[in-house]
């Protein structure tokens, strides 16, 4: 078992204050994989301390610096992908091959699209020619706080520590207990990468320790959250009394609105897409609304794909499913389950208990309801797991009110060959992203949500703008530029 119970602190490996161990639990194997400590207020206050005394002169380096450093942390990578991913297939639950071939490369691709971002950015610009002396700049907000979940870890830690760090900011990261051995390897990254101490800083805790002491903290400028939507509640009542920026990526309860002509590979590839990663993504396309002449083909298909998903312990090589990441997400996706059949849904595929295929872990098997009506508490709740709801429709509108009946919007899909439809539909949607025939968004593209899901926009130069702060200046000397 691993002993990991220091934190990273103005660039050293330091001791907790007050010892608290936590075990980090293999989901396959329900046993320790590792032991770190949980953070203190006080193990906070030297890791903010730093970033504030380390500010000033990282906001001053030169951004072709800034740059160099980052290159280096993607050498980093490269070096060590293997160990990150046998990592994050330990903590978290992803088979290893998904881990090797979807959860770590989240660090290059992010990094690789800030750095064609950052060389694009305006730093300094001019207002307009009405007025030939004011400048608008991009400066670094300061001290933040990154908390990150533990579905998607790296992407996370990408998405947020990779642009604070160009921006200027130093920062302060949170990872989740549940997966934080990644995000103590990524520290060992930007260690070996020369990052100047204090730039970045590792405290592990829980939510309702160091992620609120972070909130609440007066020498932080912004938080940038992702997880639950109940959490980001608190997060931003908390840092409302400093006034800090918050960006939120939340929940989703994404509708996969499928049209006949989209045929029945179109349900196929949404049943796969949706037991990707065990369920556990917040953009996982979780409401199947299916037009009525293809719906009873669809219920077919997607009991049939869903029952052909093999559910096997994680470090086993092939395209297979894992577990989710602990007990009590295992028992709240259970629950789930039966309260779809109590509300009178067709359990078409999975079901309750532990898949044939193992004895232990928490496992849950591919499930999906047919017939699920509006407002049912499968269809409403986001699960985060491997459940699917379907729900039939016969007119484009009624799909689309369908889709947007909910406190959620971050990413609804479209499947259908009329491309004129396909437009309609995009521009209807209440959500942050929109994914039409399974076409992927582009590199650089934002990722974020509306409503309940937040507001982040991650990613390309979105991302790096959410650390940085308009300034404008009047009577600049046009004559120095």
């Amino acid at each position: 078992m691993l002993h990991k119970r220091d934190f990273y602190i103005n660039g050293a490996w330091v001791a907790p204050k007050a010892p608290r161990d936590c075990d980090v639990i293999n989901p396959s194997t329900e046993e320790p994989c590792a032991v770190i400590s949980m953070g203190s207020e006080a193990d906070l206050n030297a890791a903010v301390a730093a970033a504030k005394a380390a500010f000033p002169k990282w906001a001053a380096t030169p951004l072709a610096q800034r740059r160099a450093v980052v290159e280096r942390i993607l050498q980093q990578y490269h070096a060590r992908v293997e160990e990150l991913s046998q990592a994050i297939s330990m903590e978290m639950g992803a088979p290893i091959d998904l881990a090797r071939e979807e959860q770590s490369p989240c660090l290059p691709w992010h990094l690789e699209n800030f750095l064609t971002a950052f060389d694009k950015m305006e730093w300094i610009r001019p207002l307009g020619p009405h007025a030939p002396n004011d400048r608008i700049t991009l400066e670094p907000i300061g001290v933040v706080g990154l908390i990150t979940p533990w579905n998607w870890p790296m992407n996370q830690i990408a998405l947020k520590a990779i642009p604070a760090i160009l921006a200027g900011c130093t920062c302060v990261l949170k990872p989740s207990e549940e997966s934080p051995l990644n995000a103590m390897i990524f520290a060992e990254f930007c260690h070996d990468a020369g990052l100047p101490a204090g730039v970045f800083n590792l405290v592990n805790g829980d939510g309702m320790g160091v992620g609120a002491a972070m909130s609440a903290h007066p020498d932080i400028e912004m938080i940038s959250f992702t997880g639950s939507t109940r959490a980001g509640r608190a997060i931003s009542a908390a840092a409302a009394q400093t006034l800090k920026r918050v960006t939120l990526e939340l929940g989703g309860k994404g509708a996969n609105i499928i049209f006949a002509d989209a045929g029945e590979e179109a349900v196929a590839r949404g049943v796969r897409k949706m037991m990707m990663n065990s369920g556990q993504s917040c953009n996982a396309p979780s409401r199947m609304l299916v037009e009525r002449p293809l719906y009873d083909r669809a219920v077919e298909v997607a009991a049939q794909t869903a029952n052909a998903i093999k559910v096997l312990p994680t470090h086993l090589e092939g395209d297979h499913m894992g577990p989710v990441v602990n007990k009590r997400q295992f028992d709240q996706i259970q629950g789930y389950i039966q309260k779809g059949i109590d509300e009178g849904a067709r359990l078409i595929a999975g079901g309750l208990g532990l898949p044939d295929s193992v004895n232990r872990g928490y496992f849950v098997r591919p499930t999906v309801f047919a017939d699920v009506r509006p407002g049912m508490t499968i269809e409403r709740e986001e699960i985060f797991g491997p459940v699917m709801c379907m729900i039939p429709f016969d007119t484009e509108e009624e799909a689309l009110h369908i889709a947007n009946d909910t406190p959620y919007g971050l990413t609804n899909f479209v499947q259908t060959q009329d491309g004129a439809r396909r437009n309609r539909l995009a521009l209807g949607l209440r959500s942050g992203m929109v994914e039409m025939n399974y076409n992927g968004r582009g590199a650089g593209s934002p990722f974020g949500g509306v409503k309940q899901s937040g507001r982040a926009r991650e990613g390309g130069h979105w991302g790096l703008e959410e650390f940085l702060e308009v300034k404008a200046i009047s009577g600049w000397d046009s004559a120095q530029d």
